[in-house]
């Protein structure tokens, strides 16, 4: 349950973490928050694959589990420090602590019972309840942590839950002897050094030779970039490898194993489009969408809705009522950057004094501190402890960022306000460009001076749907396809598969037409489109997931189960860099038409081989 609260609170607010430049965040291009999502959620799904043959033959299962639990925590506790070095390293630790965390869980869990232990069905139950409870928790949790303080205190509370989680499994380190396993290599089995030499090595100088030609081609370079290249040709010689087992293998085990082909592909396929929710659709979510607050209870708004900054009028209607004025004063980019990342210095304070001599400096504490206008609070530094630096990112997008050293602590929190008209209210900062975005379309209407509007937090949409609906609507399916195998029209595990992939298609129709009533971005459309997204994707995740991981365990012959359930997971990682290389593009009408199309030709691949597919299953029994 800690571990997946985790996991779906980073992906809940990571890109918006990497991209915001209004609340504390690093303020990176989206496309270069895009990749390094889909960079992080491909290792995420591969390092698996490594993990649980280290458990096998190294460590065992709950050696595994707690070293995974700790190295995660370690990088949810560097994400918890603000720099762009800590944010590579926590995501690093984070891969390879879930590497050995999440193949492992599910063997243990397994293996407290005995073969045809009636308890089993009951246990996964439970662990699958905790699953899901973890990930609802993470966008109920994320929200209030990051708007009552900053998003870094999120990430640490997350690493405090895992701790947790990993002092549950220490607590009772010898009850769960019996679900170990003893660490043994298997002599049928390759061994992990031999792995790493025909696979991995192969993979990482392929992938040196992917990213130095896609630098070098401005072709690639600026199409799906030089990471993105390197990792799909660095995959080659793994996939590679599982074509040769393929086609090695006997007569008897060979159909099963190219049964698995489409069921690699249509998972591949399909977490593509899922794992759109922590970058395209978080995207979608925050800048297009209409997310107003007001009628949620106000013990609830302060935690769950955020105070409206100027970014979120750019496109909105103008019958939106805008700022006042003379809330929002005109610097230049340099001190923008600054009050956006909440680390602004002395000299920046002064000259924005000078320029308006009606705007004073209140410090916390201070008499006249309000503690409603903290969002707005800035740590004040030395002149020459802040670094802003531009530069170009790997896409060609200028970015602009503030670094200061993390030994150097803010000398105080200060809040800018202004004396005027009798009124005393916070002003924010922002350029002459962005000042005229503000205003472009509005009507005469305007908030009243120091007020805001109230906006739903976007990781309460994208975060929470998904598995609420798993949790609501997974009784709903299982007895869908009970009722049709009562009837005598069962529905055949290759068909759920082929429906999956078809409610997928259906969900981006839906997305296709929120992003047209929207004007592609240029008007902000209702968030009842994602609530039927997610509802419908949901039916789709349910029919194909759970289906695609069992056909793996089923049609693998034994000595390869292992290495087949890595192929899923490879799969599953394809499609997740491929879904960060499309999350860094625009959520137009046009992109989710191409990937409804894209998932419907997959369709039709599956509908082809569905033949084969049930032939396959019945011979094994699956």
């Amino acid at each position: 349950m800690w571990e997946r609260l985790a996991f779906y609170l980073l992906l809940g607010i990571l890109v918006l973490y990497a991209t915001d430049s209004e609340r504390g965040g690093l303020g990176l291009s989206v496309g270069l928050a895009a990749e390094i999502y889909g960079t992080y959620l491909a290792f995420v799904y591969f390092t698996p694959f490594l993990g649980g043959m280290i458990a096998d033959r190294y460590l065992g299962y709950r050696k595994a589990i707690a070293l995974g639990g700790f190295l995660m925590a370690g990088g949810l506790f560097c994400l918890g420090i603000r720099s762009m070095g800590t944010f590579y390293a926590g995501l690093t630790l984070l891969c390879v602590g879930n590497g050995l965390f999440k193949p492992n869980i599910s063997a243990m869990v397994g293996n407290l019972y005995e073969p045809g232990d009636p308890k089993r069905d009951a246990g996964f139950n439970i662990f699958y309840m905790g699953i899901n409870i973890g990930a609802c928790l993470s966008a109920i949790l994320a929200a209030p942590l990051r708007n009552i303080w900053d998003f870094n205190i999120a990430f640490v509370a997350a690493g405090i839950g895992l701790l947790i989680g990993v002092g549950v499994l220490l607590f009772n380190w010898k009850k769960l002897a019996v679900a170990d396993r003893r660490p043994e290599p298997d002599p049928d089995e390759v061994s992990f050094g031999r792995i790493c030499l025909i696979i991995l090595l192969p993979a990482a100088v392929f992938g040196a030779i992917g990213y130095f030609i896609g630098s070098n081609v401005p072709a690639i370079a600026n199409s799906i970039g030089s990471v993105t290249f390197a990792f799909i040709v660095g995959m080659l010689p793994i996939l590679s490898y599982f074509a040769i087992i393929i086609r090695r293998s006997s007569a008897e085990e060979k159909p099963g194993l190219k049964a698995l082909i489409p069921v690699y592909v249509a998972g591949g396929a399909f977490f593509m489009i899922l794992h759109l929710s922590g970058g395209l659709l978080t995207f979608f979510t925050e800048n297009n969408t209409n997310r107003p607050g007001g009628w949620v209870p106000d013990f609830v708004e302060q935690y769950y809705c955020q105070k409206s900054m100027p970014s979120y009028y750019t496109n909105a209607t103008s019958e939106i009522p805008r700022p006042d004025e003379d809330t929002l004063l005109k610097v230049d980019q340099k001190i923008e950057t600054m009050f956006g990342a909440k680390r602004i210095t002395e000299g920046a304070l002064n000259q924005v004094v000078t320029q308006y001599p009606d705007v004073s400096i209140v410090a916390e504490g201070d008499a006249g501190w309000n503690d409603e206008w903290g969002y707005l609070a800035c740590g004040v530094f030395p002149d020459d402890k802040v670094k802003v630096k531009e530069e170009k990112d790997a896409h060609g997008l200028t970015t602009v960022s503030v670094s200061v050293p993390e030994t150097e602590k803010p000398s105080r929190e200060v809040v800018m306000i202004r004396e005027k008209d009798g009124e005393v209210f916070p002003v924010l900062l922002l350029t002459q460009k962005g000042y005229e975005k503000v205003y472009a379309g509005a009507s005469e209407e305007r908030l009243k001076k120091g007020e805001s509007i109230s906006l739903v937090n976007a990781e309460l949409i994208v975060g929470f749907l998904n598995p609420a609906f798993v949790v609501l609507l997974t009784p709903l399916v299982v007895a869908f396809f009970a009722w049709r195998v009562r009837r005598k029209k069962a529905v055949t595990t290759a068909r759920k598969i082929f429906l999956g992939m078809i409610i997928t298609v259906i969900s981006l129709i839906v997305m296709a037409i929120a992003s047209h009533v929207g004007g592609d971005g240029a008007v902000k459309t209702s968030a009842m489109w994602l609530v039927v997204y997610y509802l419908i994707i949901t039916i789709g995740e349910l029919c194909l997931s759970p289906m695609g991981l069992s056909l793996v365990t089923k049609l693998s012959p034994k000595r390869l189960v292992g290495l087949m359930m890595g192929g899923w997971f490879l799969s599953t990682a394809i499609g997740n860099k491929m879904s960060g290389f499309i999350s860094g593009l625009d959520a137009t009408t046009t992109m989710f038409t191409i990937l409804g199309v894209a998932i419907l030709v997959v369709a039709a691949f599956i509908f082809v081989l569905l033949p084969k597919l049930d032939a396959a299953i019945k011979k094994y029994g699956a």
